[in-house]
């Protein structure tokens, strides 16, 4: 053991870092409490603050926290049950923790209390955030900034969901196989959308100092070494670090939003790269085709670049042609019908944007407005591109893209038909 203040600190923040989820989910895996898992172990937490500094660090920590936040659970107990029936599940559960000591070793949860959080019974809107609370240990405030609502708002979210969690006795398991397909499903969106929100902030800074997409990785990393057998988890896994590979190229020395097609590709991490690479083509060996396998496709297609000095358009349009059978959204069709522009002309393109033009979740869609813009000032037209780039930028919440926008929409009174389709 060391006794040195700041060792023992770091030892508690690695501690919460590495273990929040793996404690919170075994503790809450027989009650269903979350909310009350989460308080004993913020109590253990700050147990482990004030004595490690004096005592020393643990040998094993995250079993030290365990064996606290269960005496806290015990003590919760004792003030709840005074009835005779309550007594007798209170020495039952104190026989419990005598008979298992702080160097213990303990199952690993998280994956059941993934789909318990990703439960249809909890509201879509919820589910994202409350993985990130409960594996992550992210407070309702960061949560919060990150999905753009208020504080109050969020944490009413989070906790109407545990209480829907303990109410309603959703299991904390695995589904079946015959019922894993929308239940993985819904697991692995939550996680897309974590890694989404931290992707729109390329330098980490709206999320007071904890990058989402570091974290969307870390949760799909979690997911593919506990379900190595599916093929989504894994080609989750790939789209997002073909994704990240590309971060230190997405924006200029001075900040500047830097378009797919003129990133400089030595600046893309080759290790990252060669990881996804290696995940997709694990993916594939399952022959079980799904939307995450068919995006990371199109990233493996767009990274090719930095070895062939081109991409080939015609497959990431084939591609989107595969993804938009799957999984039919507006945003896939916005990027289907810019690879349709790069494959066969900025008119086909346009064609394609305009076949989705009835779709009202496009009207305050920045990337529709950019993509549209791109294609009219290819075509010269002027006047309707420069309408489409007003409403892009009007809806544009970053900086660095909206200056970008604003360039490109002031090229066209200096040299028509020069604008660029935007591409992150």
């Amino acid at each position: 053991m060391d006794n040195r203040p700041e060792i023992a600190r770091a030892a508690a923040e690695a501690a919460a870092r590495q273990s929040y989820g793996k404690l919170v989910a075994y503790l809450a895996a027989r009650t269903r409490d979350v909310a009350g898992a989460e308080d004993a172990l913020a109590d253990a937490f700050a147990a482990a603050l004030e004595r490690w500094p004096q005592t020393g660090v643990p040998d094993r920590p995250e079993s030290w926290l365990l064996a606290v936040a269960r005496r806290r659970r015990v003590d919760a107990v004792r003030r709840r049950l005074t009835s005779e029936a309550g007594r007798d599940h209170l020495r039952l559960v104190a026989e419990e923790v005598e008979a298992r000591t702080a160097d213990e070793d303990f199952p690993d949860e998280r994956l059941r209390l993934m789909f318990a959080c990703a439960h249809p019974a909890i509201d879509a809107s919820a589910r994202a955030p409350l993985i990130l609370q409960t594996i992550l240990g992210f407070d309702a405030a960061t949560i919060a900034s990150a999905f753009l609502v208020s504080p109050a708002t969020m944490g009413q979210r989070l906790v109407r969901a545990k209480g829907r969690i303990r109410e309603t006795g959703i299991p904390f398991r695995v589904p079946e196989r015959s019922e894993l397909g929308e239940r993985l499903d819904a697991v692995l969106e939550a996680i897309y959308a974590t890694f989404a929100e931290g992707w729109s902030d390329p330098v980490g800074t709206e999320t007071r100092g904890r990058n989402l997409a570091t974290e969307g990785i870390w949760l799909g990393r979690l997911v593919a070494s506990l379900m190595p057998e599916e093929a989504e988890a894994l080609g989750l896994l790939a789209l997002m670090l073909f994704a990240e590979a590309r971060r230190a190229a997405r924006r200029s020395p001075e900040g500047n939003f830097v378009p797919l097609a003129e990133q400089d590709t030595a600046l893309w991490d080759d290790t990252l790269i060669d990881e996804a690479e290696a995940l997709l083509g694990r993916a594939a060996a399952k022959a079980i085709i799904g939307r995450y396998q068919l995006e990371a496709a199109v990233q493996s297609a767009h990274t090719a670049r930095r070895r062939s000095g081109r991409t080939d358009w015609t497959a990431i349009r084939q591609l989107y042609d595969a993804l938009l059978s799957i999984a039919g959204s507006p945003v896939v069709a916005i990027n289907r019908a810019v690879a349709i522009a790069e494959a066969g002309g900025a008119a086909a393109g346009l064609d394609a944007l305009d076949a989705i033009g009835d779709d009202r979740r496009l009207a305050d869609y920045q990337p529709y407005w950019a993509a549209r813009a791109g294609l009219l000032a290819k075509l010269g037209k002027t006047q309707q591109a420069a309408a489409a780039y007003e409403r892009a930028i009007g809806l544009e919440r970053d900086p660095a893209l909206r200056r970008f926008l604003q360039t490109e929409r002031s090229k066209l009174t200096r040299n028509r038909g020069e604008a660029t389709t935007p591409s992150s």
